[in-house]
């Protein structure tokens, strides 16, 4: 039986298997089959991450991070957990493959997935010209005529960077301002390529074998109209990705995993939570990496308890007499 097993592959789960790996934890990363790595596999140009004054790209910045939790002993298995098992000390999941795997502790850390706007045509078009990954599908796209849905940061380094390929982006908005940052928004409206449609909701996306197009409906009068397009990437944010835990692990209003205080700490006592999957406000890189460390912070304290005095009986008693732990 393993001490700890990380349940993710993004900037939180690898932290924590930094930490957790330096600490003697022998920790096992479960990093998903055909996910691996988070979000950020899906993004070109990291600027905010501290430690890269010139950037870094988003793949570079996660094999970094995996490179250097292997490198502390960390074992990464690409697979999928699909169910698990936490209601005793022994916490179990169980793989895709059909193997299992133990631990006295779990660090929950699988960040949040793409939100669909939920119309018929979007699912049936999926992979078709519809598409959440620019990084992914850009590239089919040249010289087309394109649209990113969505008003945020996303969403505008979405349609900049498919700028590269496409011969013009609309980004369409169902307000009339920006939910960016304020760098974001500048880039985008300095861009001839971008032009902005505002208040306006994709109703439906259209198209027989490919999509041809958009039905937009105007938020203020309620008109609709058709505008032509060759393919749509959405990027109206996320959702936490909590369906392994439902009724297993309390979670928020906002759907996020429930966790004590500042701490990663979950309603189950030596199972943590960190990353996106905890957090609906900041959803950054470098606050998931720092969530990270606290869920292998706390892990450690966890295990160094029930060396002392056995294992405890409620979420509460895992900070009983936890013993100090300098980190740097």
């Amino acid at each position: 039986m393993r001490q700890v097993i990380i349940i993710g592959s993004g900037p939180a789960g690898y932290t924590a298997a930094i930490y957790a790996a330096r600490a003697n934890l022998n920790p096992l990363v479960v990093a998903s089959s055909v996910e691996a790595g988070g979000e950020l596999m899906n993004t070109t140009d990291v600027e905010n991450f501290p430690g890269f004054p010139e950037g870094i790209m988003g793949p570079d910045l996660m094999a970094k991070m995996q490179e250097q939790a292997e490198r502390f002993g960390a074992e990464v298995l690409y697979d999928d957990v699909v169910s698990l098992d936490i209601d005793g000390p022994t916490k179990k999941i169980t793989l895709g493959s059909g193997g299992t795997h133990e631990a006295e502790s779990l660090v929950f850390a699988t960040g949040s997935a793409p939100r669909k706007i939920g119309i018929e045509g979007e699912a049936r078009l999926s992979g078709r010209g519809v598409s959440y990954c620019a990084t992914c599908d850009g590239f089919f796209f040249r010289e087309r005529v394109i649209a990113v849905v969505g008003g945020g940061d996303s969403a505008m380094e979405e349609a900049t960077f498919l700028t590269k390929f496409a011969s013009k982006v609309y980004v369409i908005h169902r307000r009339d301002e920006l939910r960016a940052s304020k760098i974001m928004q500048e880039r985008a409206f300095k861009n001839d390529k971008i032009e902005f449609v505002w208040n306006s909701d994709v109703v439906d996306i259209v198209g027989d074998e490919a999509v041809s197009g958009v039905v937009l409906e105007n938020t203020v009068d309620g008109s609709r109209r058709e505008l032509a397009l060759d393919g749509v990437f959405v990027a109206i944010g996320n959702d936490p990705r909590t369906h392994l835990v439902h009724q297993k692990l309390d979670l928020t209003a906002e759907g996020t995993v429930w966790v004590d205080g500042r701490s990663s700490r979950t309603s189950v006592p030596g199972v943590f939570a960190a990353g996106d999957v905890i957090d609906p406000t900041y959803r950054q890189a470098v606050t998931a990496a720092g969530s990270g460390t606290v869920a292998a912070l706390d892990v450690e304290h966890y295990l160094a308890a029930l060396g002392e005095a056995g294992a405890p009986d409620a979420a509460g008693d895992q900070i009983a007499g936890l013993p100090e732990v300098t980190a740097v």
